[in-house]
């Protein structure tokens, strides 16, 4: 596995965790039902990837700047 992709897939789980983390803690916090924490995190995703498509680079889903992706250096491969 390379570096590149074990970073990328940090990055997502990373994102991922925490989408659904805000999720709950913002119906917790609203006192509603925790199942509306899903569309929550839905809604967190959608605006993580409008960021993303603004920060970072074209075509990947990634938050971070170009120069700071490790998939978007060349690999050489």
């Amino acid at each position: 596995m390379t570096k590149q992709l074990l970073f990328d897939s940090a990055e997502r789980a990373g994102w991922t965790g925490a989408q659904a983390a805000l999720g709950v803690a913002i119906a917790d916090l609203a006192d509603i039902p925790v199942w509306w924490a899903a569309p929550i995190g839905l809604a967190l995703a959608a605006a993580k990837g409008w960021v993303a498509g603004r920060l970072g680079r074209k075509g990947t889903a990634s938050t971070l700047p170009a120069t700071a992706d490790p998939a978007s250096h060349p690999t050489g491969v």
